[in-house]
């Protein structure tokens, strides 16, 4: 498994940004952002942030990935810096009463957006990941093994938590609770960990009346499905329209502006409406292999910064899909996720991209590290010379 890990990984990530293109394609012509004289433009846009994810996954899996151990705190200072300034009027942009985009305008180019948030996700496993590489062995202790890794980690959480991003802000305490698993931290912290978080989590939803709304309408999503509930609404129909094979790639009803941010957030019902229950266990069955070598290649890593950081980049992907497929499918709140490597939009598919490069650069580098060992292993003398 260990060196059909890499090819199994470029296999589940190959036919997800197939599927990505393809419905695309279908699904954008109908958003209600497109211009009518351009019915593909986003389809267009979404080729071209592909090839430059593509150079960017071929360019991480060429560059030895210590160098990111090297400057994590610089990594960290600037991804930082950018969330900063999507508070700051002129630069950051406000879509849908959320700040998480900052404008192009700044580089001249002002139809173009950028979202810091989705570089959080690689910078929480590149920082806790560098963090325990220094400290070896210090998953027991409260404050190196848990407290400081912590406080590390909250402070990306907490400021995407202040763009009301729910959705990111889960990915990150999820991938962060993962990794302090991995490090062997003491179970009773994580308990308390994962109390303090579920309270903070209710306090949260209590005290914003949109997050407060959302939940009300996942819980009644017949009596609210022409208020908040209604995109999971529709995503449950059109599931359920496509039966076992689909209506046909194309010939979706739903996506016709009833479905909103169909070609983004609901892509994963528009696919079960046009290709139905087969392909939308495909895709299913290409993030579960996607995971499982993505751990293989973590646990075959050279070193523990390399173990600890593919195990953070896997978790990001595999939890972030698992929440944009509940909540399509209804059974988790909306929280305004995209489907890694499917979805429309630039920097999450970089962002997915450039941690599929890291984990290939890992791959290759614990490869070579075997390769290595086994030949001294061969060549060394095993009897005494006389």
């Amino acid at each position: 498994m260990a060196k059909r890990s890499a090819p199994i990984l470029l296999l589940a990530v190959g036919f997800l940004l197939s599927v990505g293109v393809v419905m695309l394609i279908s699904t954008c012509a109908f958003s209600a952002s497109t211009p009518e004289d351009d019915i593909y433009q986003d389809a267009k846009r979404q080729i071209v942030w592909l090839t430059l994810g593509g150079a960017v996954c071929i360019g991480a899996a060429c560059l030895d990935y210590h160098w990111m151990q090297k400057w994590a705190w610089w990594i960290f200072g600037g991804v930082v810096f950018l969330l900063i300034l999507c508070y700051v009027p002129g630069i950051g942009t406000k879509v849908n009463g959320e700040n998480r985009w900052i404008s192009g305008k700044l580089l001249g180019l002002s139809a173009l957006r950028m979202q810091p948030s989705e570089m959080a996700k690689i910078t929480i496993a590149i920082m806790l990941a560098w963090w325990y590489a220094m400290h070896p062995d210090s998953g027991r202790s409260l404050v190196r093994g848990f407290l400081m890794p912590l406080g590390i980690s909250a402070v990306l959480i907490l400021l995407v938590l202040f763009e009301k991003d729910m959705g990111t802000a889960a990915v990150l305490s999820a991938c962060c609770f993962s990794m302090l698993f991995v490090a062997g931290v003491r179970w009773h912290y994580l308990t308390g960990l994962a109390v303090t978080g579920s309270v903070a989590l209710a306090l949260l939803v209590k005290y914003d009346p949109n997050r407060f709304s959302r939940i009300m309408a996942y819980l009644d999503m017949e009596g609210n499905k022409l208020g908040f509930a209604f995109q999971q609404w529709i995503g449950v129909m059109a599931l359920g329209s496509g039966g076992v094979s689909g209506r046909g790639l194309g010939e979706g009803r739903l996506k016709m502006l009833y479905m909103p941010f169909a070609h983004t957030d609901f892509i994963f019902p528009m696919i079960g409406e046009e290709l139905g229950l087969i392909f939308t266990l495909l895709v299913v069955f290409a993030f579960v292999l996607l995971a499982i070598a993505g751990i293989t290649i973590a646990f075959h890593a050279p070193d523990a910064f390399g173990r600890m950081l593919g195990m953070g980049l896997v978790c990001f992907i595999t939890f972030q899909a698992a929440l944009n497929i509940g909540v399509t499918t209804a059974v988790l709140p909306n929280t305004g996720l995209p489907l890694p490597f499917v979805s429309y939009g630039g920097t999450a598919l970089m962002t997915a991209m450039g941690a599929v490069g890291i984990l290939l650069n890992i791959y290759r580098q614990g490869r070579a590290s075997e390769d290595e060992n086994r030949y001294w292993v061969k060549g060394r003398r095993i009897t005494p010379r006389v």
